[in-house]
């Protein structure tokens, strides 16, 4: 049940990413970007890493990709205001892209077949494990990121604040 539900999750990747590059509204493509970042996420819980399942959620789906959407519905693209592109842009992208063809053909062929990988230790990537570690060996730095982080969110509002 497990290893079919990870091929239907990888073939849903796959292809989603695969809709956000050959859509041609960008609005579109943003959004199957968005389920693809979905789909990696069901990856990680298949591979018993929680915490990277709910950063992958928050920052990626959450926030970048919403900046993302934002930016494009400011752009305000049209067919009108897209440039043509030349012959010679045409060709060299054509170029590039083959050769990153024969590069992952050529990584495909160079893979060997290995035994699948077999946990140890089940509990690995469970977030209160990571809890543990991080404010038990790491809390001095955990908290100096956080006193960065407040300074840096403080120092933002001071600049974009509208002098009275």
């Amino acid at each position: 049940m497990s290893q079919s539900l990870f091929y239907l999750i990888a073939f849903l990747s796959i292809f989603f990413s695969l809709m956000v590059i050959f859509t041609k509204n960008p609005v579109h493509s943003v959004l199957y970007l968005i389920i693809t970042f979905f789909t990696f996420t069901i990856h990680y819980i298949l591979l018993n890493a929680q915490f990277l399942a709910i950063v992958n959620f928050i920052v990626y789906m959450g926030a970048i990709m919403v900046l993302f959407l934002f930016v494009l519905m400011l752009l305000n693209l049209n067919q009108e205001t897209e440039p043509a592109k030349s012959n010679l842009l045409k060709i060299a992208g054509v170029v590039a892209g083959m050769c990153l063809l024969v590069t992952l053909v050529g990584s495909v062929k160079a893979l060997n077949a290995s035994n699948p990988v077999v946990l140890t230790h089940p509990n690995l990537g469970l977030v209160k494990n990571l809890g543990k570690v991080l404010f038990n060996e790491f809390l001095l730095p955990f908290e100096i990121s956080s006193i960065l982080l407040l300074s840096a969110m403080v120092g933002a509002v001071l600049l974009a604040k509208k002098e009275a």
